[in-house]
């Protein structure tokens, strides 16, 4: 699957992330691991930068001590899309909000369902 960076206007993909307070930017695989892990609820999950692929992001999420990590898009048409397990249809989104809000639900094709928001001001209350 290709991917690709869409612009729709100046910096309008950066905006929707930059608003939400689940968003932490550059964060490496490891550090996810160990925010998750250190939390320790099942549910609780992140967006962060992929450290692989420029312009895509990764939701992360706990489940039963493992951080499962989904990539998170916009395509051709500028819909948000997450992947998830093969068997389920994608489904787009316009916002990112709207994608987080139909993952709350159960049984929608990821690990477990999206309970805990980890905050970036979370993260740095853990830092202190």
């Amino acid at each position: 699957m290709q991917f690709r960076t869409i612009t729709l206007g100046f910096g309008h993909r950066e905006k929707q992330m930059e608003s939400l307070p689940v968003y932490h930017g550059a964060m490496s695989k490891d550090t996810t691991e160990r925010l998750l892990g250190g939390i320790g609820r099942d549910g609780s999950f992140l967006i962060r930068d992929s450290e692989s692929k420029a312009g895509v992001y990764c939701l992360c999420v706990l489940y039963k001590t493992n951080v499962f990590t989904y990539r998170l898009y916009q395509d051709e048409e500028a819909f948000w899309v997450l992947e998830t397990s093969p068997d389920v249809q994608p489904r787009c989104f316009r916002h990112v909000k709207n994608l987080i809000s139909a993952f709350q639900k159960p049984n929608q094709g990821i690990a477990m369902t999206l309970l805990y928001p980890v905050t970036r001001d979370d993260y740095k209350m853990m830092l202190v």
